[in-house]
């Protein structure tokens, strides 16, 4: 079914403006200069346009209040199936315009086969059509030959693959995939959607060719920011005392800050840096609260930053290129929450800035919360905004204790009181642009990894998403979420940088956090130690005594629990028993400490495919019953064996299989013995 989505009326009438500042026709040519022209997101964007997204997130989630709210089988979900001249096309987009494409993501398993065609208004033959992954991937053979990399362009040779190439159409765009293959598909495609009768010249291959020094050029300037505005140049340099900060009032009248560099020593522990915070006041808000190191991209610690709109160096050195507008007059705060004093140097270059009414101004919110247990799966908001403005990126600094992926959840964006989000991703790599759960670090113009402690995220990890383009405006209000969806149990740390423009009275649900900038930061050696293994205090392992004897010959072993997360058991592992048949058992040696009668107690494990169970000892039967069904593996609860005599010294434990639950699925016989304690009756 084709898509249509009309504008929100407009909150602000005065944004309804003549054609000044805008293009007399959108064009690919139009959209580059855009695309690197650092002014244009810091005004409403005219022409108006919505940006909304078409992706693969699995179509069970209909509503936050329905089942399948975090399904997460996010590939392969297209809108429909065509039938064309004897091939099928499986339709990923098909909207209204006029509009553009404006980044298109898309990745799969190493099956990198398959045909992408965009028709483009109407017509009954492709414009584009290629093999799909040339598209993405610095080159199109045999289609049209692009300068590498692309604008925006970002490659993974695992899987995925990001293109900020505008591809402007008139009329309508639809975008088919084909393929032979079963592969996993998933992908991303934001697009714009302007206000009815807005001039779009359709993306031809000829307009392409034209337009090809220009895609040149801004290939070449968003890997090579400029960096030397021109503008009065204004510093400040101190030493920043423990709980005090240095300020630097900005010229008056309608400005805006070019440039804004902080530079720090490099030796600064991440738990100083992170207690130095950013303010900014405009025309007597606050608009900027935030520690520095995330609001320069650089998550925790300085780690080195390559990104269009901000760079940071490891000698200390950390550049904002955003443009921050101003009217009356502004300041710019370096407070020190931490303990010691901190030599800082700020550097700002502002120029006039021509006020009227499409200037916003720049914000920027921190987000910080600690103890994130999942499962369950949950949305955590990154934030909620009320107003008139524009969406432009984000930060995500986060602590991960365990060595497994954290980040299986999909963002979700909801736009001006929309019942179903706009944006629905497909991973919360896949935002970030790469795909595949953990890469190395990685840098590009629009987004990156910049800090990964542990190829496996656990420690500390940073991401970054600027949006030039694809920013998202929003008439009333936005609502910004991101599932947290771990791919086993763990208890999260996230930090979330927001970025957006807004005109005056705009607000957000995130104030000052203090507290949490100055609360010590977490470490990669925090994370091993605790997600190491512990022997339980009194802890008789099960896994380490000898087995006597078994009614048959089935297997016994001890059974890492990494996979269920193993520090819930008692030095991480367990002894696994797999019986054949009801009536089956297995008997070991429990060492007793002296010959006083002991009370017995079982720590056993619960699993889908685990059996009923009786126990004895030394011959004696127990009272106590045992059944081992749980819907997922999991600790038990301990288990009373009764009180006992040892005999010569030691325990015989006969651990015997009685039966299965109904529910049982599998082998349904299995049982885990994680440790038993000896306690004084």
């Amino acid at each position: 079914m084709k898509v249509t989505r009309n504008l929100a009326p407009a909150v602000c009438a005065a944004l309804l403006l003549a054609g000044r500042h805008a293009p007399a026709q959108i064009s690919v040519e139009s959209l580059l200069q855009e695309m690197v022209d650092f002014d244009a997101v810091a005004r409403w964007p005219h022409p108006e346009f919505t940006c909304l997204q078409a992706s693969s997130y699995d179509r069970g989630a209909v509503a936050p209040n329905q089942p399948g709210w975090f399904a997460n089988t996010d590939q392969n979900q297209f809108i429909r199936d065509e039938q064309v001249r004897g091939r099928t096309e499986r339709v990923m987009l098909d909207v209204d315009g006029p509009g553009s494409l404006v980044r298109f993501w898309l990745t799969t398993d190493r099956n990198k086969q398959g045909v992408l065609r965009i028709y483009l208004d109407g017509g009954e033959e492709p414009a584009l059509v290629f093999p799909a992954f040339d598209l993405l991937s610095g080159g199109l053979n045999p289609g049209i030959p692009m300068a590498t990399p692309h604008p925006g362009y970002q490659a993974e040779g695992s899987g995925g693959n990001s293109l900020y190439l505008p591809i402007p159409y008139a009329k309508h765009c639809k975008v088919t995939w084909e393929e032979a293959s079963q592969g996993a598909r998933y992908y991303q495609i934001n697009y714009r959607t302007y206000t009815p009768g807005t001039k779009v010249r359709t993306f031809t291959r000829a307009q392409f060719d034209q337009a090809r020094p220009q895609v040149e050029k801004a290939n070449k300037t968003l890997l090579t920011p400029p960096d030397n505005p021109s503008g009065e140049r204004l510093t400040k340099d101190s030493d920043v005392p423990s709980h005090g900060d240095m300020s630097l009032d900005l010229p008056a009248g309608s400005h805006a800050v070019r440039r804004l560099e902080l530079s720090v020593p490099p030796s600064l522990s991440e738990q100083d840096l992170r207690c130095l915070v950013l303010q900014m006041v405009c025309d007597g808000a606050t608009n900027i609260w935030c520690p520095v190191s995330d609001f320069f991209g650089s998550g925790v610690g300085l780690n080195s930053v390559a990104s269009w709109y901000r760079t940071v160096s490891t000698n200390g050195t950390m550049v904002s290129r955003w443009v921050m507008p101003y009217q009356r007059g502004a300041r710019i705060s370096l407070g020190n929450l931490g303990s010691k004093r901190v030599a800082a140097s700020l550097r700002v270059v502002v120029s006039p800035w021509a006020w009227d009414d499409r200037s916003m101004y720049f914000h920027a919110a921190w987000h910080h919360e600690t103890g994130l247990e999942v499962p369950p799966p949950r949305d955590w908001n990154f934030i909620t905004i009320s107003g008139c403005g524009v969406l432009v990126g984000d930060t995500l600094a986060l602590f991960n204790p365990v060595a497994t992926w954290y980040g299986e959840g999909d963002e979700k964006i909801w736009i001006d009181g929309e019942q179903f989000p706009s944006h629905f991703g497909t991973g919360t790599e896949d935002y970030y642009g790469y795909s595949y759960a953990p890469k190395p670090v990685h840098q590009a113009p629009f987004c990156g990894e910049p800090r990964i402690d542990q190829p496996q995220t656990q420690g500390q990890n940073t991401s970054i998403r600027s949006r030039n383009l694809d920013g998202i405006p929003f008439r009333k209000s936005l609502r910004f979420d991101m599932e947290l969806i771990p791919w086993k149990r763990t208890v999260l740390t996230y930090a979330a940088t927001t970025y957006w423009y807004a005109f005056a009275g705009a607000a957000c649900n995130r104030q000052p956090q203090p507290d949490a900038a100055s609360r010590p930061v977490p470490t990669l050696a925090d994370a091993i130690a605790a997600s190491a293994p512990r022997h339980f205090p009194g802890a008789i392992e099960c896994e380490k005594l000898r087995v006597l004897a078994r009614s048959a010959e089935f297997q016994i072993r001890e059974q890492d629990m990494e996979p269920f997360d193993a520090v819930r058991w008692s030095g991480g592992a367990q002894l696994l028993v797999v019986p054949n048949i009801v009536g089956d058992y297995v008997e070991i040696e429990v060492p007793a400490p002296d010959d006083a009668p002991y009370q017995v107690i079982l720590h056993a494990t619960k699993a889908s495919d685990y059996g009923k169970l009786k126990f004895s000892i030394n011959g004696e039967p127990a009272s106590a019953m045992f059944d081992g069904y749980a819907r997922q593996v999991e600790p038990a609860a301990a288990l009373s064996l009764g009180t006992f005599a040892p005999r010569t010294g030691k325990y015989v434990l006969r651990v015997q299989v009685s039966g299965t639950n109904p529910n049982a699925t599998g082998a349904k016989y299995l049982l885990g013995l994680d440790y038993l304690e000896l306690t004084k009756p």
